[in-house]
């Protein structure tokens, strides 16, 4: 059995017509602009700010790593703050750093759960800081009866996390348009790297409900597209790591555009939190879990476990079918030098397991047999 980290791309789900079901925030968002990624999107966003040398951004110790390469790129000097191993900011170190050269505070929501807005928000307010939400992971989530992303002054989401897209970041403005972002022309993305990867997407679709021909298919598409990649031939990541400002001005494909309108959203939501709960309860008191809660309105990107070498776990669930994925084992090389305990705590021992909304009941019993049968707990 193959269980995929990510969703699978149907082509029917292309062909059809447009999902009945009414769009969700961000879609739905009055002033929003679309780009290939949402690094880009950070990028530009703070060149629109107008950040000079020596304005901070206060940006959480743990975070990929991409979105601290767009905001240094872009001019802003990001500075640490502490997260627990709750996933939570230390609100009074983080006060501490609030410095008179402070410009924004940058909020990551992590794997789909709400950082605690009402008192960041009211922080925002108090310092008179610009609040800027990374729901690159949290698309569909809500709090306090609030999509995410609709609490600051900016946000930013990674569509292609959510749904099954070959690209598609989106940048959000809540206060009004910056003029900066106004005139800003982007590239098309180009024919190879969207035919490649929707067709990676279409592959694993295939792979998830025919794992052998799937994965022959899967190895044949890489295959050439290395050959034609050492040919020269046009390429454009997505789901890489770092920023390249090569890439930055590059758009999102209409195709993409065209496709959101395509999903029930509302179902999307629904299966993701119900194989969280289905997971949960199979590995509660058996598997060391990270997030146990499941608020009203939150949409889980993945499901956290702590294991002992998050390393030698993937690697054994990877031979079993399971695509389980290291979660930021690294970030940026400035934050790694701070003093953050709790953030490598989480770097070396979170690892993330698939319950997304293409994974039936039994792909995810079928998880939580093999996280079961590895014995993957984290000691007390």
């Amino acid at each position: 059995m193959y269980v995929s980290a990510w969703p699978g791309l149907n082509p029917a789900q292309l062909l059809g017509p447009p999902s009945a079901e009414s769009l969700p925030f961000p879609l739905t968002a009055p002033h929003k602009m679309y780009f290939y990624r949402a690094r880009n999107a950070i990028y530009h966003l703070f060149r629109a700010l107008g950040f000079g040398a020596g304005e901070r951004v206060l940006v959480p110790a743990y975070h990929s790593g991409n979105e601290v390469g767009a905001i240094r790129a872009a001019g802003a000097t990001p500075v640490f703050y502490p997260i627990t191993r709750r996933l939570e900011p230390d609100l009074e170190a983080l006060r501490r750093l609030c410095t008179p050269d402070t410009r924004a505070l940058f909020v990551i929501h992590f794997l789909g759960w709400s950082q605690p807005m009402a008192a960041l928000t009211a922080l925002c307010r108090e310092r008179g800081l610009i609040l800027i939400e990374d729901c690159a992971l949290a698309m569909l989530s809500e709090a306090d009866g609030m999509p995410l992303g609709s609490f600051g002054d900016y946000a930013v989401f990674c569509l292609y996390k959510t749904i099954p897209l070959p690209n598609g970041g989106l940048l959000v403005q809540n206060r009004g348009r910056l003029e900066g972002l106004e005139a800003l022309a982007l590239r098309p993305c180009g024919m190879a790297p969207l035919a490649g990867r929707s067709l990676e997407l279409v592959l694993e679709w295939l792979r998830g409900r025919c794992d052998g021909p799937g994965r022959a298919l899967f190895a044949i598409k890489r295959a050439a597209g290395r050959a034609l990649r050492a040919a020269g031939a046009d390429h454009v990541p997505v789901g890489d790591m770092g920023f390249d400002l090569a890439h930055v001005d590059v758009g999102i494909s209409p195709l993409c555009e065209d496709a959101m309108g395509r999903w029930d959203y509302g179902s999307i939501r629904r299966r993701r939190r119900d194989n969280f709960r289905l997971l949960r309860e199979r590995l509660a008191g058996r598997a060391t879990l990270l997030k146990e809660d499941l608020p009203e309105g939150i949409c889980p990107l993945f499901f956290p476990v702590l294991v002992p070498d998050k390393h030698a776990a993937a690697r054994a669930l990877w031979g079993r079918g399971v695509d389980a994925v290291e979660f930021w084992n690294e970030g940026d090389p400035e934050a790694a030098l701070g003093d953050f305990p709790d953030t490598r705590f989480l770097r070396q021992h979170v690892l993330e397991l698939p319950i997304h909304q293409d994974l039936p009941p039994r792909r995810i019993e079928y998880v939580a047999d093999q996280v079961l049968d590895l014995e993957l707990r984290l000691p007390c």
